[in-house]
């Protein structure tokens, strides 16, 4: 018999003591250490305009193009400010020493003086009158140059918009796939278990219980490539809205309205008339026909004013005093004319009327490559909405061939691999269903951005 007394009490307390204080530390610690991340990890089910919006406010591309933007109408004011007139102050001092200051002109001479100081002072004022329209065709060309950055903001619009859907529809697919997968694991759950109990009642063997694990096992491995795509996708689309990296989102349900099709020739002339890249074509045209003004305007007369005023203060007191300096004041008109212009612009001519007919040359390349972008689209997006339709009868009778299947098997006339075909059939078929619907969804919308109305 083991005899306790009171001081072996008081040193197993003391001992249990010092084994879980660190322990307790290092509980709380854990629990600190965790919080952070417990904080960070927030859960927010977001609408598709409510992310397309958040894109939009939190889109560093679109900052970079509101400052290009701000840049042109920069140069466009500087193109302005050179019609403004220049003016030019200077005021210097100048020594001169004169070791042979004695000038003999014939019969007469005379002394300079050994030194000599004077203070010069120039105020200038130069306005061009006409130079041959060259003022005003910058402005007209930093002006439509202008324009076409706004476009520019137009276009990154609606790529953004375009991948913000795109990344919103994956998501939305992965999280119906995962759902499928989960309810397809409850089935197989049930039927694993029904398999055990016909085992164990001798009606069926260990292979037909182990087949229905299997079948498990390949669900589980499909929703591991399911989470991990619905992380990048998440953290992705999380970049993209400027949200924390940590929110895990949720996508609010999906409802496809009745979307008619319309014609192709109608997408086609829509995109013609609504694209921003055919804006800028028709902006860009006209910013080549002003450059060749502009170089031709090389060719014509200057004609500039002036105005000056000048001092001139020979005393070597800095101060101006009475009678010791001058101040001439002139006014004049200077109309120049470089005549070599007319030989030597011709070639700087041509190459601008080469660069115009790139721009036409450019734009038919575009239509050609907007009329494919509409087509394929369009085919696609027809071809999504026909494949949704035979997905339907496909899960009607994959359902119906399940519960036949299901029906035979419990009454031991189909075997476990009948059963779980027919089950694996079943759930393939509810996965591309839903995988079909996002297509088209997506298929849309990319239609829609072919046109330049996705964003519209």
């Amino acid at each position: 018999m083991n005899m306790t007394t009171p001081n072996n009490k008081t040193n197993h307390l003391k001992l249990l003591k010092q084994v879980l204080r660190p322990l307790l530390r290092g509980s709380i610690a854990l629990i600190v250490l965790s919080l952070p991340f417990a904080a960070s990890a927030q859960d927010r089910t977001l609408t598709l305009d409510e992310a397309i919006k958040l894109g939009l406010e939190n889109s560093k591309t679109l900052k970079l193009s509101n400052s290009k933007v701000e840049q042109a109408i920069s140069e466009y004011n500087q193109a302005k400010d050179e019609a403004l007139p220049t003016g030019k102050v200077s005021y210097g001092y100048n020594h001169a020493e004169i070791p042979a200051n004695r000038l003999a002109l014939g019969e007469s001479s005379f002394n300079l003086p050994n030194r000599a100081d004077a203070y010069l002072g120039i105020l200038t004022l130069n306005q061009t009158i006409f130079a041959g329209g060259k003022l005003k065709y910058a402005r007209q060309s930093t002006d439509l140059l202008t324009q076409v950055a706004r476009l520019d903001i137009e276009n990154d619009k609606d790529q953004i918009v375009y991948d913000i859907i795109s990344s919103y529809y994956n998501l939305y697919k992965v999280l119906q796939s995962k759902k499928v997968v989960t309810q397809n694991l409850t089935t197989v759950d049930g039927q694993i278990k029904q398999a055990q109990r016909f085992f164990e009642q001798g009606l069926v063997t260990k292979n037909d219980v182990l087949r229905f694990q299997l079948q498990r096992s390949n669900i589980e491995v499909n929703g591991v490539d399911l989470e991990t795509n619905r992380r990048i996708i998440n953290y992705n689309l999380n970049v993209l809205l400027g949200l924390p990296e940590g929110t895990q989102l949720n996508i609010d349900q999906i409802t496809e309205a009745d979307r008619q099709v319309a014609p192709l020739t109608a997408y086609l002339d829509t995109a013609m008339a609504v694209r921003p890249e055919f804006k800028q074509f028709a902006l860009r045209s006209r910013v080549a026909e002003t450059n060749i003004k502009s170089i031709k305007a090389n060719e014509l007369p200057t004609l500039g004013a002036s105005v000056a005023g000048y001092y001139v203060d020979v005393n070597a007191n800095p101060i101006p005093k009475s009678g010791n300096f001058i101040t001439p004041l002139s006014a004049g008109l200077t109309l120049s004319w470089n005549f070599s212009s007319l030989w030597t612009n011709k070639n700087k001519v041509k190459e601008a009327q080469i660069q115009s007919q790139q721009v036409d040359i450019n734009k038919s390349i575009t239509t050609d490559r907007v009329k494919d972008e509409v087509n394929q689209s369009y085919q696609n997006y027809t071809q999504a909405l026909e494949k949704i339709k035979l997905l339907q009868t496909a899960i009607d009778q994959a359902g119906e061939n399940n519960k036949i299947l299901e029906s035979k098997y419990k009454s031991n006339i189909a075997s476990a691999t009948d059963r779980a075909d027919a089950e694996t059939l079943l759930y393939q078929a509810q996965i591309n269903l839903e995988l079909a619907k996002a297509d088209a969804g997506l298929a849309y919308y990319t239609l829609q951005k072919s046109t330049g109305k996705i964003n519209k």
